[in-house]
């Protein structure tokens, strides 16, 4: 494998748009920084809204929202399908080859729908238990950095693993989606199987950022990193509710 260091007909754009497994050493090590710091800003600017909502927010207005969106099966199911399609357009925003501009967009979008659908859950969690909250934020990071480890050493690439993946989300939604409509509970089991498949992503997604994504494409992997990382905190945050209550 080449790269832009022993190629001199190799244009700086082609070393910037290579995959990362091709660059040399140094674009590698900073495309990996880049990505990471971007994932602590999300991370940060996830938090940040989250503690705007539930300082600034009124309680009146906070119920209301819930109140729009848990009054039914219909409502969370339309708040899902609405967050499924932000997420798949702020996904587009930041894979795309547009401006920089555009990709921040992405992952900015990307982060604030995360930052909405967690209020039920973050809302619920801090009336009946709120010592959940930050052991469940301790425990994600705990996780996501064990995952990350494990791959950082071995350096395996784990690309295989996503149609496996791809297939045990689609057989998740429909689940919670019969859940949803059929209203009936999906018990600690499947929680722990979600906590399971998030670990997946992570692994997954570190992969790539090791192997497969373009050196130019820090943003679109710190807001893959960032979907794994949410998907893992919302089970973990249900996993200790659900022992809080037994």
């Amino acid at each position: 494998m080449s790269s832009y260091s022993d190629n001199p007909y190799q244009s700086p754009y082609d070393a910037l748009s290579s995959p990362v497994a091709w660059a040399a050493e140094d674009a590698r090590a900073a495309f990996i920084r880049r990505t990471y710091l971007h994932l602590a800003g999300a991370i940060g600017l996830f938090v940040a809204i989250e503690a705007a909502i539930f300082t600034l927010v009124p309680e009146a207005t906070l119920q209301s929202m819930l109140g729009f969106m848990l009054g039914g099966r219909w409502s969370w199911l339309i708040v899902l399908g609405a967050f499924m399609g932000v997420s798949y357009l702020a996904q587009s925003w930041a894979n795309s080859g547009a401006s920089a501009g555009t990709q921040y967009a992405g992952l900015g979008l990307y982060v604030l729908a995360q930052s909405i659908i967690f209020v039920p859950l973050l809302y619920i969690a801090s009336r009946s238990a709120p010592e959940i909250i930050p052991a469940a934020g301790i425990l994600t990071l705990v996780m996501f950095g064990g995952l990350t480890a494990i791959v950082m050493i071995t350096k395996t690439d784990l690309s295989g693993m996503g149609k496996y993946l791809w297939w045990a989300g689609i057989a998740g939604l429909a689940i919670i989606g019969c859940s949803i409509f059929f209203q009936f509970s999906l018990g600690i089991w499947f929680t722990g199987l979600m906590i399971a498949l998030a670990g997946g992503y992570i692994l997954y997604d570190t992969s790539n950022v090791m192997h497969r994504y373009r050196t130019d494409q820090h943003v679109a992997a710190a807001l893959a990193l960032f979907a794994s990382v949410a998907l893992l905190l919302w089970y973990i945050i249900q996993m200790l509710m659900s022992l809080n209550r037994r």
